[in-house]
């Protein structure tokens, strides 16, 4: 991270580098789903930066369209909207490295193309985005460049289109599949082959 190995940092000096967002979002306490999100700007505590804490978590709510239960607990909240809610948690806290693990899991349509659009936003303004995704159509159509894992190891990796191969991705998911060019954009749309 900036060059030096993750472990080299303080937990607060990486708080300023990295944000994670992990697979699930739990809290143990009913806060409300504003004081979550601000929980995202605690390493810019007693900074300059500090002052920029209300416009931030603003514009993370607004951002993934949680602005609407701003004071509804975290706890009475849907998957999907939990989902919502942890990432804006990430976007406040101002990284320049996102490291987020299955954060389309828990959404529907709409909101998959809406945080993975946040994520090409983040990128294109200079950010590091790191994305964990088991759906190969979304990781496609998205990301400038995909690593694929083998047994724990790195298979390939590569822009999508090079990568992404049926007799790869047959042999990793241990499940024929079969590789089309969208009919528009040319991405590659990665589908199981019926057996039967």
């Amino acid at each position: 991270v900036d060059g030096r190995p993750a472990t080299r940092w303080t937990a607060a000096e990486l708080a300023l580098r990295r944000a994670v967002l992990p697979q699930s979002a739990a809290l143990a306490f009913p806060f409300p789903v504003e004081d979550v999100v601000r929980m995202g700007r605690a390493p810019w505590a007693g900074t300059a930066r500090e002052e920029e804490d209300d416009t931030v978590v603003a514009a993370a709510m607004a951002a993934t369209e949680v602005t609407g239960f701003a004071t509804r607990p975290f706890s009475a909240l849907s998957g999907g909207e939990r989902a919502r809610v942890a990432l804006a948690r990430a976007l406040a806290q101002s990284a320049p490295l996102l490291l987020l693990d299955e954060p389309t899991a828990a959404l529907d349509l709409r909101h998959q193309e809406l945080v993975l659009r946040i994520c090409r936003e983040r990128a294109a303004a200079g950010d590091a985005v790191v994305v964990v995704l088991h759906d190969l159509g979304l990781a496609a159509a998205y990301a400038d460049r995909v690593v694929v894992l083998h047994g724990g190891r790195v298979a390939v990796d590569g822009p999508p289109a090079e990568v992404f191969t049926g007799a790869l991705l047959g042999e990793v998911y241990r499940q024929p599949v079969e590789v089309f060019p969208h009919p528009r954009t040319g991405v590659p749309l990665v589908v199981p082959k019926r057996l039967a």
